[in-house]
């Protein structure tokens, strides 16, 4: 609505609690188990999968499943669906491009920090037309590691995510933390989140966890300045 579209415009993100219906979420959530059981039993493929560097107490654990919404049906038809991108539109446009997606799995006890950092420093454009929808298929809190977001960043320059001229991957200046918010959110909550909006995560020290997928588009006349990795 178009309160929420003010929120993002003013704060670079903007939250919409039950986003997602319940019937999704579980298919989500069975897709997801479905790709980790089938990791398991065969060996995980570092093309599709990355492994915790820590291991739970059964043992290594997926991190992030890659680009979910190219290679699993559930994930595809739901980033092409109306029921995304109308909302999508409202805050870059229509002339859209699904520009990556992944799912983090933030596992219990063992679900890893994610430092603060700008998505659109892995990936800069000639536009800063960007954006990324968060959603949460767990609920999320401080305690299993939810997103936390420095509102009203959006607007100000990139920060240096580089040292001695290196790109690091996060961000390397100071960052005042005074002003974070922690975007706690029930299951089915979507958070759409500027590019430039600076945003953490802290490590999964609960017994929940907390699977999040993201889902990144771009406006078509933006085109690639140069390409890194990211890995939110």
């Amino acid at each position: 609505d178009e309160r929420q579209v003010q929120d993002y415009r003013r704060q670079g993100f903007a939250c919409v609690a039950g986003f997602v219906s319940a019937d999704r979420l579980t298919a989500f959530r069975g897709e997801a188990e479905g790709i980790a059981d089938a990791s398991a039993a065969a060996g995980f493929d570092p093309e599709r999968v990355e492994m915790e560097p820590s291991p739970g107490a059964s043992g290594r654990v997926i991190r992030r499943i890659y680009e979910p919404c190219e290679h699993y049906a559930p994930f595809r038809e739901y980033a092409e669906s109306a029921a995304i991108l109308d909302a999508v539109q409202q805050l870059i446009g229509g002339n859209l491009l699904l520009h990556y997606s992944k799912l983090n799995m933030k596992p219990a006890e063992v679900g890893s920090v994610v430092e603060w950092h700008q998505d659109l420093s892995y990936y800069p454009l000639t536009n800063h037309d960007s954006l990324a929808v968060l959603i949460y298929l767990d609920d999320a809190d401080e305690t299993n590691g939810c997103l936390r977001v420095l509102p009203g960043q959006h607007r100000a320059e990139l920060m240096d995510h580089t040292t001695s001229g290196v790109f690091q991957g996060c961000i390397t200046e100071p960052v005042d933390e005074t002003e974070a918010v922690d975007l706690a959110g029930k299951a089915g909550t979507a958070i759409f989140l500027d590019a430039m909006t600076p945003h953490a995560s802290t490590q999964n020290r609960s017994g929940r966890q907390r699977r999040t997928l993201i889902i990144s588009y771009r406006a078509a006349d933006g085109m690639y300045v140069y390409r890194s990795f990211d890995p939110n």
